[in-house]
């Protein structure tokens, strides 16, 4: 079933509670993209199936897991298949560069990239920091993994020094639409350019990434469709990895 928002009112004609038995009564799994995080664990609490968060306002685990299978098939070494090799191998002491606003896409970053080895940098403009529960947690399984995390920096060009991928995404999420404006004024010197990126001493075979939409302000069109960037390949690999999702519930499930 696809339940879209003029289906169905989470939490407004209807208790997430009760959403949450309803559905799970009628499906084997749900994914489900939803605005405050606490939507999420509410539907997981009173669920009685498993539960995929496609989207909350503090993460967007999916979206990495096609990062991570993205940039896991650009550096499989030639003559190598990709499911033959881990990407804790392929992935190691990679450091990725974040520019941007401190949003779910971030916080998931910062969770996952120790997992496989990566280190990472990271710029937001003052006020635009990553949430600091997570950020201690991230600092904690990075130094547990043995890989940096390091900023927040406020200068993009000190993320992006020694960068060998460089990652952004919208500004503006969604409900923050009227915020634009000065969205726009506080993100003023963070649109990634070409010469940007070289000037600021990142690896001479950088890649880029972006989940998509992209707007113009965030990245110009010698960056986001030049050979460095790899976010069409990132897009198609979000079919595969939420396919590879859904197996992985269907099996819990034991089918």
């Amino acid at each position: 079933m696809f339940l879209g928002s003029q289906d169905i009112q989470l939490g407004v004609n209807e208790s997430l509670l009760d959403t949450s038995k309803v559905v799970s009564s009628m499906v084997d799994g749900i994914m489900a993209r939803v605005g405050a995080h606490s939507e999420i664990e509410t539907l997981a609490k009173y669920s009685t199936v498993p539960i995929i968060n496609a989207l909350s306002d503090l993460y967007h685990p999916t979206q990495i897991l096609a990062d991570l299978m993205t940039l896991h098939e650009l550096y499989t070494p030639k003559g190598s298949e990709p499911h033959t090799i881990s990407p804790a191998t392929t992935l190691k002491n990679l450091r990725l560069a974040w520019v941007g606003d401190g949003n779910n896409i971030l916080h998931s970053l910062m969770l996952q990239l120790p997992k496989v080895g990566m280190h990472m940098t990271m710029a937001t403009p003052k006020g635009y920091e990553p949430n600091t529960a997570i950020l201690k947690q991230a600092r904690n399984n990075a130094l547990e993994a043995g890989t940096e995390l390091l900023g927040a920096f406020h200068d993009p060009k000190e993320a992006l020094q020694d960068a060998d991928i460089i990652v952004t995404d919208t500004w503006i999420s969604m409900g923050q639409e009227e915020e634009k404006k000065q969205r726009l004024q506080d993100f003023a010197g963070y649109q990634l350019t070409r010469e940007m990126i070289e000037a600021s001493g990142a690896k001479a075979g950088w890649k880029f990434l972006h989940c998509l939409p992209r707007k113009q302000e965030e990245v110009t069109d010698d960056v986001f469709y030049s050979p460095h960037s790899h976010v069409f390949q990132e897009a198609e690999n979000r079919k595969w990895t939420i396919l590879a999702c859904i197996h992985q519930l269907l099996v819990k499930k034991g089918f």
